[in-house]
């Protein structure tokens, strides 16, 4: 069984997490002291480019950076584009989604009090043109989503940011009814709705970040508790 393994946060394992529930491959999440049995700065420096999430194939591969990890999914789906041209603007989006990482995901997960709300004002105009963009990319094809009707890679790293990006602000989206469309028509999909159900619950974003896990609040990080 494939291995995904990451920390405590709601970010860079979501959009893999995402595509997997969707089709329909066996997966098991670790956290890092759980696959590694040791503290994270420990495990950093012996692990590829020092950082996670990283996916562990059957055979013991290491797989790291997320966008590899996406395209081996959806390669191991059969879900890759086999027309050149539309495969790179794909590729394009799914980079696009990638680059609004960084501050969301760190501030969404860790920022509290005045320097998250320093952050999120800061962050919202970027944001908005980001999304003008991606709302412009959903309408150059008639299905539902950048390329045609399926859902791969580059349509779960967006719907997570646009679903992150709530926590900064809850009406968001609002100037862009494509995006809301597209995010209730991947949230209509019957895996994803159900691992989106069923995820460990994200909540005191901008107060004291946690997530519900087994029942218990634990504190966003790279720590156990």
């Amino acid at each position: 069984m494939l291995k995904l393994i990451y920390f405590k946060m709601r970010a860079l394992a979501e959009a893999p997490q995402l595509l997997l529930n969707y089709s329909g491959i066996e997966y098991e999440y670790l956290m890092s002291w759980e696959h590694f049995d040791d503290v994270w700065q420990n495990v950093k420096p012996k692990i590829p480019f020092q950082q996670l999430p990283m996916m562990e194939a059957e055979d013991g591969t290491q797989i790291c950076q997320s966008i590899a990890i996406l395209q081996f999914i959806e390669s191991r789906s059969g879900l890759s584009i086999t027309d050149p041209i539309k495969s790179a603007e794909a590729m394009a989006i799914l980079q696009s989604a990638q680059e609004l990482f960084a501050p969301l995901n760190p501030t969404v997960n860790f920022a509290t009090g005045d320097d998250f709300k320093a952050k999120r004002d800061s962050m919202r105009d970027g944001l908005k043109n980001r999304f003008a963009d991606l709302a412009r990319c959903l309408e150059k094809y008639e299905g539902k989503y950048f390329i045609d009707d399926t859902p791969r890679a580059a349509e779960f790293a967006c719907f997570h940011h646009f679903d992150l990006s709530k926590y900064l602000d809850p009406t968001i989206l609002n100037s862009f009814p494509r995006l809301i469309q597209f995010v209730n028509d991947i949230e209509s999909i019957k895996a994803v709705s159900s691992y989106l159900e069923n995820r460990p619950k994200l909540m005191d974003v901008g107060i004291e970040p946690k997530l519900i896990i087994d029942g218990r609040a634990q504190p966003t990080g790279v720590v156990k508790t």
